[in-house]
């Protein structure tokens, strides 16, 4: 076994703190990579919290995952010591349904493995344990490849943040001709404004706050819409082909509907704590769709982070120490970050 050191939260009331624990040793397939920079996901405080479902415990958070490979199996045939690697959200699938051969691991319709807080079903069954550690060791078709060209603390959070926007913005083909709001300006919202803006879409950021209107604009947003000025709304009604909604706050579905015009797509990524109200009558007046997007499979992962490698885009981060974690969760409640905290881990 692989010695590992990590924080790590004890059960759902008490605080994130050092554990050391151990890790397989590289296998076959797996890649060995010790973990250089970590992002910081609100998932990340919800798992912990059991917010969404019961947790497993000690839970190693993290999925945004960048560092230096150290070790690869007599097997691996895409990476070598040396290598810049990536993981983000999940570590494995079933590889035989519908939809990992299609490339949507994501959506394995026999739940994939997730990287903390899962089951490895497709492994030895033991539970998976995330970035906020010093290593990991992963099977070598679930690494992605970076670009040692990049800002690596930054790049880490395109390995949830960005691909969750990425992707949505992708299946739908959103580009020139098609005027994008981005619904929140947080983590997931300032890479939705920056993809769209890239893929050539009139983007509009639509907020409560209506001092992020100069970070908007800075993020490359053409238009500024606060959600709380009635004339503001108003200018904007039935004007948008789609709405990426980036929030995970309870909010009115029904009002952001009214935003669309004829066939516009209404796109969840946030995931807010309670179920939405969604009223007929706001769909069937416009032929509106409600959906909803996660993640991104492997192969569509790799391809955006290729991407952002070519056209110079990273998350804008705030960089803390570990022991600073309770206190980033303390600010990232309040939306008092611009716009992801990523951990070095040399401070662990």
């Amino acid at each position: 076994m692989i010695g590992t050191k990590g924080y790590a939260a004890q059960s759902p009331t008490t605080d994130l703190a050092p554990w050391d624990f151990d890790r397989r040793e590289v296998g076959a397939h797996d890649v060995q990579f010790d973990i250089q920079y970590c992002g910081v996901c609100h998932s990340d405080l919800h798992q912990i919290r059991n917010d969404w479902f019961e947790g497993i415990f000690p839970m190693v958070p993290g999925h945004e995952i960048v560092g230096r490979v150290v070790k690869v199996g007599d097997q691996v045939t895409k990476f070598k010591v040396g290598d810049i690697a990536g993981t983000g959200c999940m570590v494995n699938s079933c590889r035989t349904c519908e939809n990992c051969k299609d490339g949507l691991e994501q959506y394995c319709l026999h739940g994939n493995t997730q990287t903390y807080n899962s089951l490895d079903s497709y492994g030895d069954g033991s539970p998976t344990y995330g970035g906020y550690s010093n290593t990991i060791v992963v099977n070598e078709d679930f690494v992605l490849h970076v670009s040692d060209k990049t800002d690596l603390a930054a790049t880490a959070p395109l390995l949830c943040a960005g691909i969750t926007t990425y992707s949505p913005l992708r299946h739908w083909k959103v580009g020139k001709g098609h005027k994008l709001a981005v619904l929140g300006l947080g983590g997931l919202g300032h890479m939705g404004v920056k993809f769209g803006v890239a893929f050539g879409a009139e983007v509009t950021v639509l907020s409560t706050s209506p001092k992020k209107e100069e970070d908007a604009k800075k993020l490359g947003a053409h238009h500024f819409v606060v959600t709380s000025d009635p004339a503001q709304v108003e200018a904007v009604k039935g004007s948008f082909d789609f709405i990426l909604d980036t929030v995970s706050a309870p909010h009115d579905f029904n009002f952001y509907l009214s935003l669309l015009r004829t066939n516009g797509t209404h796109i969840c990524v946030g995931v807010p704590p309670e179920p939405a109200e969604i009223a007929a009558f706001s769909l069937l007046g416009g032929r509106k769709s409600v959906a909803g997007s996660g993640i991104g499979g492997i192969k569509e992962t790799q391809e955006m982070l290729d991407f952002c490698a070519e056209n110079n885009i990273v998350s804008d981060i705030e960089l803390i120490d570990i022991k600073d974690i309770h206190t980033a969760y303390e600010r990232m409640e309040k939306g008092d970050v611009r716009y992801r905290f990523v951990i070095d881990m040399a401070t662990l």
